[in-house]
């Protein structure tokens, strides 16, 4: 099954971007992702535009130096060597602002982004004010990064979470959906999944990702194949599970606003599938995935601050 919200490593090129998803490309309105690559000494700029962008290390560090209304900004955004290497720091860059990333020794950053209207600060975040939880047991055991969740950081209408998933495991499960306002129970929220996938002594890394339709909006179908540097768009439909082959451990980054007043990540559970919640509590959580400190909620419930993908 091949779809177009299936986006394999290049299709989505823009130079200078590795990965150029905005909403004019996605045939949405808010979301957006860019993947940069910066060479040893490499310099970037970038306005803000419309948009809300949080700079997120895929991979060494920059700076970050942020000019907006109110005067200049300089960041440390320390990084990590990969995305499997635990939490990064982050910054915060405000609509209308024009942002520079320089990295002495290069590196790849995302930056997530998401149409707004309201512009805040530029700021920093630490890797220790990163809420990192344990999501799911067993086959189901996930470990989420929650660096800019509704609840954890403020933002206008981006919301921006990372999930690693051990080789073998299931994420995104039981599937759910979000293409539906209904207060206090489902939020309309347009989602990018951006992947990478460790390889074993040379062999790439792959995994499965499933999206099934819902009865809403375009009705989006996929049954994909994915591996580093994929793209899934989810403008609606039941997403998951996203899986990851034994031996490969999988990295997704998600990318999510929508039209809602509210900032806020609520979903429903596709009703086939939900009772596999049931059979968590009581089964241990995969030891390959959290330090002793990590949150840990095997009921697979989802508190305000921090989504369940």
């Amino acid at each position: 099954m091949t779809s177009a919200h299936h986006l394999p490593a290049g299709k989505a090129v823009s130079d200078p971007y590795a990965v150029d998803v905005s909403p004019d490309s996605a045939g949405w309105r808010y979301s957006s992702l860019r993947v940069l690559e910066l060479p040893p000494g490499g310099t970037h700029l970038f306005p803000a535009g419309d948009s809300e962008w949080i700079v997120l290390s895929l991979g060494g560090g920059c700076t970050v130096t942020v000019d907006d209304a109110p005067g200049q900004d300089a960041f440390e955004l320390r990084g990590r060597s990969d995305v499997f290497a635990g939490v990064s720091d982050f910054v915060y860059v405000p609509r209308d602002a024009t942002a520079t990333l320089t990295s002495e020794a290069g590196g790849r950053f995302a930056l997530t982004g998401a149409r707004c209207t309201r512009r805040l600060p530029a700021r920093h975040g630490p890797a220790d004010s990163v809420p990192v939880e344990l999501r799911g047991t067993g086959n189901c055991s996930r470990r989420v990064h929650n660096f800019g969740a509704a609840g954890v950081f403020e933002c206008d209408r981006l919301i921006a979470v990372e999930v690693v998933t051990p080789g073998g495991n299931w994420s995104s499960y039981p599937p759910h959906k979000h293409d539906e306002h209904h207060p206090g129970e489902e939020s309309e929220l347009e989602e990018i999944y951006y992947f990478e996938i460790a390889g074993h002594e040379g062999t790439p890394g792959l995994g499965y990702q499933r999206v099934s339709p819902s009865g809403r909006g375009s009705g989006t179908d996929v049954l994909a194949e994915v591996r580093a540097g994929d793209v899934v768009l989810i403008p609606d439909g039941w997403h998951g599970p996203s899986m990851a082959a034994p031996g490969h451990d999988m990295y997704y980054l998600n990318v999510m606003a929508g039209p809602g007043d509210e900032r806020a990540w609520l979903i429903r559970d596709h009703p086939d599938h939900a009772w596999i919640r049931d059979t968590w509590p009581g089964t241990p959580v995969d030891p390959r995935l959290a330090p002793p400190d990590v949150r840990r909620s095997p009921d697979g419930t989802t508190p305000d601050t921090a989504p369940s993908q």
